[in-house]
């Protein structure tokens, strides 16, 4: 528990489309729910944070400038009510966003939850919040900042070990670079589950890329400067592996020390920037 003696507030972005349950076939804002058991295991506690408005299909035509605008005038203050932030995965990003024209197998394009989650992480990486981007937001992250993406990799890799089919998980091996987040939290090395058949392609500013896998492709960034700001283009939530998300609460936690004392209203000792550098655990899985 943070020192004030609440779970961090951790902000879940989440997807919006038709979705059925029971009897029903609405349109609906959902998460997976294996992201929301990771926060609570870490500590944390975990407020979702769905798109404005519109489906993933009404969304990729447009939107309603209103509602846009909404969006704008919330983002502060919802980043005010959080302790850190988590971008899931999800459908492409538009390639318009990075000046490319959209590959034509792309999918799950959604206009909606690129505003939400482009300002979302912009206003987040302003004020310094700690945030933990996973897949598509690894992507988004990178995006933001300024960088490209490979929209096929099978193309390039002439594999889909990545992606062995939609919706499936691949097995890679993935290399920390010291010093960085990802290494102290995982070690040197570590198998993981990916489901990706896009990556990054130009770096984006300010990003500095803390693992690959074994074929060269950019597994792992984190923003410069930053107290807690990682990107990882494999899912975590999938193994089990909490040990990502540990990192992002136990950052949250050290950030809300300082705003909110400890519990008998003392003030909080000041945090370092970074957590300090633990053992590395066994590797994963």
């Amino acid at each position: 528990m943070s020192i004030s003696g609440a779970r961090p507030l951790i902000g879940v972005t989440c997807y919006r489309q038709e979705t059925r349950w029971w009897s029903w076939d609405r349109d609906a804002a959902l998460v997976p729910g294996a992201y929301l058991d990771m926060v609570v295991a870490a500590g944390g506690w975990p407020v979702l944070i769905p798109p404005g408005a519109g489906t993933a299909a009404d969304g990729a035509a447009g939107g309603d400038p209103g509602v846009r605008a909404a969006l704008t005038e919330s983002v502060d203050r919802v980043l005010d009510a959080l302790d850190g932030l988590l971008v899931i995965g999800g459908g492409d990003v538009s390639s318009r966003r990075y000046g490319q024209e959209p590959d034509d197998r792309n999918g799950g394009t959604s206009e909606w939850r690129d505003d939400l989650e482009f300002q979302m992480l912009d206003a987040a990486l302003d004020r310094d919040l700690p945030l933990l981007a996973i897949c598509r937001g690894h992507q988004v992250l990178n995006v933001l900042l300024g960088g490209t993406l490979i929209q096929q990799l099978p193309d390039i890799l002439g594999s889909t070990v990545h992606q062995p089919s939609a919706g499936a998980f691949g097995k890679v091996t993935v290399h920390a670079e010291p010093t960085t987040h990802v290494h102290r939290l995982l070690g040197a090395r570590v198998e993981v589950l990916c489901s990706h058949h896009q990556a990054i392609d130009v770096l984006g500013d300010s990003l500095l890329v803390s693992a690959r896998s074994d074929d060269g492709v950019i597994e792992a960034v984190e923003v410069l400067g930053r107290t807690f700001a990682v990107g990882v283009q494999w899912h975590p939530e999938e193994s089990g592996d909490v040990r990502l998300f540990d990192g992002l609460v136990a950052a949250a936690r050290a950030a809300r020390a300082p705003r909110t004392g400890s519990a008998s209203g003392v003030a909080a000792e000041p945090q370092p920037d970074r957590q300090p550098d633990l053992q590395s655990p066994e590797e994963h899985p």
